[in-house]
């Protein structure tokens, strides 16, 4: 798949996650096969920026790979100035977010809820790809609601408008996260488009990686949640889909490094007092079983960077003993 200039190695990208994938998630995801991993949302509103949450995610110091910036908002001339300003800040690609479905977010009539305005969707969309002169990305839902599904629309619009790429979540604003993704208006989608389409929803395994891309016929595959404590997946699905074999688990000793490398990045990215803070979410998808729910209490307890490692070094002791 091409986006622009840019040749992507694979069938495989990080989704944009806020809260989740920051640098140090989009590097381990790169370093275990993604082909690219888009930033988390960054709001266009200039007057939101003056924050250590917004100045992180507009660093690329460090960066690894293509670096794709998602923006949100609703006023096509304040998306303009923030893309200009992304690329001026080493952004690459310039990635529109209409897919969040957070009522924070759409209560600004951002994020999927611009789905309901295909002419304000055609505006953002102009003023953003005629502002920069790097690739502009969009992505989407499948619609505001499920009697309203509108992606195919919407979709032409963004290939009319010079969108170099489209990714759609499998699932409507009013869904938000529940019950499954459907994939037939993604395969609709790729039928009326010439642009590349990205799937994305419910991928957590290589087989239905596989799935996926044959039923809709999308050019890649955006994996967000299905990544959050296993950014080996993306190894583990390129895997199969050039063998048609599944790799063996993750042995205990790469999942213990990954643990701790992953803790020491994030200590070096936010600093120690909110380091672990952000910590113990990511330790928790690692050990999401309900055999490990004792060990996740108490690591939520733990107030230093020296205490979490420490943790995560017995727990493994713990296992070697009694395999």
């Amino acid at each position: 798949m091409q986006i622009g200039p840019y040749q992507l190695t694979n069938q495989l990208i990080v989704a944009p996650m806020a809260g989740v994938t920051d640098q140090a998630f989009r590097n381990l995801c790169l370093r275990y096969g993604a082909a690219m991993a888009v930033s988390e949302m960054l709001s266009c509103n200039p007057e939101l920026w003056d924050t250590d949450k917004s100045r992180q995610r507009m660093a690329h110091s460090g960066e690894e790979g293509i670096r794709s910036v998602q923006i949100a908002g609703a006023d096509p001339e304040q998306m303009a100035w923030a893309a200009r300003f992304n690329v001026e800040q080493g952004a690459q690609i310039i990635d529109i977010n209409m897919g969040c479905p957070a009522k924070k977010v759409n209560k600004k009539q951002a994020g999927s809820a611009l789905m309901q305005y295909p002419e304000l969707v055609e505006s953002i969309l102009k003023a953003v790809v005629s502002a920069v002169d790097v690739p502009v990305t969009l992505k989407i839902r499948t619609g505001w609601e499920p009697e309203h599904r509108n992606g195919v629309q919407i979709a032409r619009i963004a290939e009319d408008c010079g969108i170099a790429s489209l990714a759609v979540h499998g699932r409507t604003r009013q869904c938000m996260y529940k019950g499954d993704a459907e994939y037939d208006t993604i395969r609709a989608i790729k039928q009326s488009v010439s642009i590349p389409v990205v799937a994305n929803g419910d991928i957590v395994s290589p087989e239905k990686a596989r799935h996926v891309l044959e039923y809709t016929g999308a050019d890649a595959l955006m994996i967000g949640r299905g990544a959050q404590g296993r950014p080996w997946i993306f190894r583990e699905i390129q895997h199969f889909l050039n063998t048609g074999h599944r790799l063996e688990p993750v042995g205990m000793d790469e999942k213990r490094r990954v643990m701790l490398e992953h803790l020491t990045k994030i200590y070096d990215l936010y600093g120690e007092f909110k380091g672990v803070r952000f910590a113990r979410k990511h330790i928790g998808w690692y050990l999401d079983q309900d055999e490990q729910r004792e060990f996740r209490s108490e690591f939520n307890t733990l107030e230093s960077a020296a205490e979490q490692r420490s943790a995560v070094e017995r727990y493994f002791d713990e296992l070697v003993k009694y395999q």
